[in-house]
């Protein structure tokens, strides 16, 4: 306690409750090409429609990335996705006559944002809006700005029914003395590309909104047009006021100024916006995608590679270059050690390949080290695309990484995820191949994991090693995946005791926290048995000098059964059983 130095009554509170808390195992993480999204931005996305709305449909361009992002989704309901591109050749499709590059939101904040009347200078030349994101899908968008407050006009717009009425002035402008800020912007999908193919679809509306920089809305958010764009469009980016796209600058020029300025005499004086000639329709051109590189993939990957940034346990490689599925495997997952990645051979090691499937599988995982981190699947698969009515022939390493998120949510993450009870594969029409048991035999000495279509049984992940060469308990998934669970999850009630005295006391407590949880681990059939050490016998006062804390914790791991015997002995009748029980 404190010491007082006058009478008194003093009181404090010491938090003994401290638990081990749960470390979550199924969060899947995958950087692909897509036709629409953020470049080299993280989006948590939970189900296959999400998936469309951020980062668009499967096409011919990107459909081993896109399936392996849905594939996982079937099983689970946790990815981070990042989107990959080149941006060298990937382009906004704009509403004038440059075209820009503009990755993300922070890319678009750092160097084309609009603010007030002042645009970069970049962007000059671009138009009055760019497509949200990189791609051609954007060269689809139409947007149509009316801006008349002549209602006669208003009534030969051709988007004049899909509104409210006709603009004038907003409660906020006319409490400050100006006039004629209100507008409207319709957001158009003039191809049918973003609507099922029904072109001049439409697709947002934003009425009544402002030309001043500072309106505001009853509930006090911004009703300037450029915010509510850059906020709440799915599809635009704002990049320039109306004057440099048409030539009324004497009706235009005022867009993006406060309701009231100050005058050169120093007077302050309410703005009255133009109110005339200002109804606009633009097309959007230009966008192009770019297929990234392994570089720019390696890159888009190590925005996984910081623990305390963001928590991932699944990474999947899709049909992405050895090069780059060494990267994750060697710097991403091997330097985190709380996530493991799932990697397929390449389509032309078991697609039309027959007789040679197993030679080249094992070629290929020999290319790799060593790794207790990695999962090696020896299969493709071909599933329908019902988006372009086609079939696809795409990686199974999503699948088996669903399959263990899939493993989390029905029993544990020690749990194995292969066999007739939890490997069972979605969306399967066939397999490349359909490894025999001398096959699968062969592959599993290797470290490769089978999948196997049974006659009345499915298809089904027939393996659970690692890529770890040397046999020890971390050559299986399921093991591996428990000493992640356990590591991530005490490693965070450990951090309390940092900065703590290196008694007894605090020992004591390590213990008291640490031993109630590997007894429920073990009672959910994750562990055999367990010991956990924090006491002077490796807290010594060599340790202690040294500002360190010691605690070891000795786990049995539970196994994971890979190969049953059943022996069917006959008997003579007058043989008794208690003879022979054992026997054999």
């Amino acid at each position: 306690m404190a010491y007082q130095l006058s009478p008194g009554v003093a009181w404090s509170e010491i938090d003994l409750t401290t638990i081990v808390p749960g470390a979550s195992t199924t969060e899947g993480a995958f950087a692909g090409n897509f036709d629409w999204g953020p470049v080299n931005e993280i989006k948590t996305i939970s189900n296959e429609i999400e998936l469309v709305r951020w980062f668009g449909k499967p096409s011919q361009n990107n459909f081993t990335s896109w399936f392996t992002a849905a594939n996982f989704l079937s099983y689970g309901n946790n990815l981070r996705l990042v989107r990959s591109a080149n941006t060298t050749v990937a382009k906004n499709a704009t509403t004038g006559a440059t075209v820009l590059t503009i990755k993300n939101e922070d890319d678009y904040i750092n160097n084309y944002e609009l603010n007030g009347t002042t645009n970069s200078t970049v962007a000059n030349s671009a138009g009055m809006f760019a497509a949200k994101y990189p791609g051609e899908l954007g060269n689809s968008l139409r947007v149509s700005v009316w801006a008349d407050q002549d209602a006669v006009a208003y009534g030969s717009w051709q988007y004049g029914a899909n509104n409210e009425g006709v603009t004038g002035t907003s409660a906020f402008v006319q409490s400050q003395g100006g006039a004629n800020d209100e507008m409207h912007i319709i957001v158009v999908d003039r191809l049918g590309k973003f609507s099922d193919g029904v072109a001049n679809t439409i697709l947002e509306r934003f009425p009544f909104v402002s030309k001043a920089a500072d309106a505001k809305n009853d509930d006090g958010s911004s009703n300037f047009y450029v915010d509510v764009i850059n906020t709440r469009s799915n599809y635009l980016w704002a990049l320039n006021h109306a004057q440099n796209e048409v030539t009324q600058v004497s009706e235009t020029s005022s867009w993006g100024l406060p309701s009231v300025t100050q005058n050169n005499t120093g007077h302050f004086v309410a703005t009255r916006y133009g109110q005339s000639n200002s109804s606009y329709t633009m097309n959007l051109f230009g966008g192009s995608v770019g297929a990234p590189t392994s570089a720019q993939l390696e890159q888009s990957y190590d925005l996984f590679v910081n623990p305390e940034e963001v928590d991932i346990s699944l990474v999947m490689t899709g049909a992405h270059p050895q090069t780059v599925s060494e990267h994750v495997l060697e710097n991403i997952v091997g330097e985190r050690k709380d996530c493991v990645a799932f990697i397929s051979p390449d389509m032309a090691n078991v697609v039309d390949n027959a007789g040679s499937e197993v030679d080249n599988i094992k070629q290929k995982i020999d290319l790799y080290n060593s790794s207790s981190y990695g999962v090696f699947d020896g299969n493709w698969k071909l599933q329908f695309d019902k988006y372009n009515n086609t079939y696809r022939w795409v990686p199974l390493n999503a699948d088996i990484a669903g399959l263990c998120a899939r493993t989390d949510f029905d029993r544990d993450p020690w749990f194995s995820p292969a066999g007739f009870n939890r490997g069972q594969i979605k969306n399967v029409v066939k397999l490349a191949w359909n490894p025999t048991k001398a096959n699968r035999d062969d592959l599993y000495k290797s470290n490769i994991n089978p999948v196997v279509s049974f006659r009345g049984e499915g298809t089904v992940l027939f393996g659970d090693k690692t890529m770890q060469r040397k046999p020890s308990a971390f050559d299986r998934i399921n093991v591996r995946r428990l000493f992640i669970v356990l590591e991530k999850t005490i490693t965070k009630a450990a951090k309390y005791s940092l900065f703590e005295f290196n008694d007894e006391f605090t020992r004591s407590q390590f213990v008291a926290l640490v031993e109630p949880y590997l007894r429920d681990v073990k009672g959910r059939r994750g562990i055999f048995d367990f010991k956990v050490v924090c006491d002077t016998t490796n807290n010594t006062p060599e340790v202690i000098d040294r500002n360190e804390f010691r605690g070891d914790i000795y786990i049995k791991p539970a196994r994971a059964i890979n190969f049953i015997q059943l022996n069917f002995v006959a008997v003579r009748t007058g043989v008794a059983f208690s003879e022979i029980v054992g026997k054999f």
